[in-house]
């Protein structure tokens, strides 16, 4: 049996490997695993992560929602660290199991975000931190609900924000105050109606109203990288240029590669891909969390390897005559793999949101290594998720989110309904 394995079948790391330091991405002590295949015989089939991923999401609705029927004060309504990340997830498990009560219950939750949402009108109009995400997710459930009414207010509601001039107009920094980024950012709105046309149909948020945003995000990458000719896209976040998922290039290159490129913006992309490529760390083969960042130490989804991973797999399938990206893909993989495992649960910068870069690989490749190593990983979660965030070592800002979707385990639990099924996985709020 592989050191993962054993790991993973193992206790709860001790006190001594407690407590997180400023990278965020602390992890466990043990030996590296080896690149070959883990052993499976002793690990949890894929019935038993069905069975735990709604037992957890039951938690989950508990210590979020049951609390917050009477009372919106304070309630956070973002997807990522708020209650809309708990209703994302009963939509997982109605797509996993059926049951409808999941999908009424979803359907509830959204209606309650989107009130405070109104009341909040929050400045962000991403998927994941603002009102897109609230009126996007609140359409596509009250489509599935059969409730027409709503269906139709949340969309015209998403389509008020749609119009807000400062998503389709704007140079470098944002221009009017709208960032390029996937968390807070223009990129971040564009996954929200991707969101919406996958599910309700396309032309639902009609090409006219992206088209420019999609056009806005590629100039204002090229304003930004404008000093560099070796790299066509470059954003900066309050003046850094972070390369990962959640706030940097490649969270907006994944966006991008969703919409009909021209040639010359295709090739944008792709170059842009190379120079991140490029720019890896020579010997761990990590990518850097921002541009000219000496620290080897975020392998994670938002700052690193694991994003990346994502990202070049969507790229390799947009580009499958570009088999560098593949490689690359399948190189960042490894990298996940052999730094081994986080002390944190959650989607941003946990070993389940690490996992889904092998989930990513498994539908690239069809190879069953990949698979099994995101079975390793949620094996582990299996054991350990409760124990790690009772230690306090998953969370960045404290308990209020340790049940959240990227911070806490409601991330664990989405994960473990697409381990169930892996070949329909997805990322939530990044792959659709």
């Amino acid at each position: 049996m592989s050191s993962v394995a054993r790991y993973l079948a193992s206790s709860p790391p001790s006190s001594s490997r407690e407590g997180h330091d400023d990278s965020n991405n602390e992890r466990l002590g043990f030996t590296r695993p080896s690149t070959t295949t883990p052993d499976l015989t002793s690990l949890p089939g894929n019935e038993t992560f069905l069975r735990a991923a709604v037992s957890l999401k039951d938690q989950v609705v508990k210590a979020t929602w049951e609390g917050e029927r009477s009372s919106g004060k304070g309630l956070d309504p973002t997807v990522y660290t708020g209650l809309l990340g708990t209703a994302f997830t009963c939509l997982r498990s109605y797509e996993a199991t059926g049951n409808r009560q999941d999908l009424l219950l979803c359907a509830e939750i959204a209606d309650k975000c989107a009130a405070v949402a109104r009341v909040l009108a929050s400045r962000h109009v991403t998927f994941l931190c603002g009102r897109g995400g609230v009126y996007a997710l609140g359409a596509v459930v009250a489509d599935m609900v059969g409730d027409q009414r709503k269906r139709d207010l949340h969309l015209n509601l998403f389509l008020e924000v749609a119009q807000e001039k400062a998503l389709s107009v704007g140079p470098e920094e944002g221009g009017f105050g709208m960032s390029y980024d996937l968390l807070y950012g223009r990129a971040g709105f564009l996954w929200a109606a991707l969101f919406i046309n996958k599910h309700l149909g396309e032309e639902n948020v009609p090409s006219e109203l992206l088209m420019p945003i999609v056009d806005a995000v590629l100039t204002g990458g090229r304003a930004g990288a404008s000093d560099n000719p070796s790299c066509p896209l470059m954003y900066r976040l309050h003046g850094t240029r972070y390369l990962g998922a959640a706030n940097g290039v490649a969270g907006i290159l994944q966006v991008l590669l969703h919409f009909p490129l021209s040639e010359e913006d295709a090739e944008d992309v792709k170059a842009t891909l190379r120079y991140m490529m490029a720019n890896r760390f020579p010997h761990s083969g990590n990518y850097p969390s921002s541009e000219g960042n000496p620290r080897d130490k975020f392998v994670q989804w938002s700052h690193g390897a694991a994003g990346m991973a994502i990202t070049l797999c969507k790229a390799s399938q947009v580009f499958p005559g570009d088999r560098d990206f593949r490689t690359a893909a399948i190189e960042a993989g490894e990298v996940v793999w052999k730094n081994g495992l986080l002390k944190k649960v959650g989607l941003a910068d946990g070993v389940a949101g690490n996992a889904y870069a092998f989930l990513s690989l498994y539908r690239l490749t069809g190879e069953s290594i990949y698979e099994e190593r995101a079975k390793a990983f949620a094996s582990f979660l299996y054991h350990n998720a409760r124990q790690l965030v009772t230690a306090g070592q998953t969370i960045t800002h404290g308990t209020e989110h340790a049940y959240s979707l990227f911070q806490g385990l409601a991330g664990t639990a989405c994960f473990w309904f697409d381990v169930h099924v892996p070949e329909n996985s997805r990322f939530p709020g990044y792959e659709l």
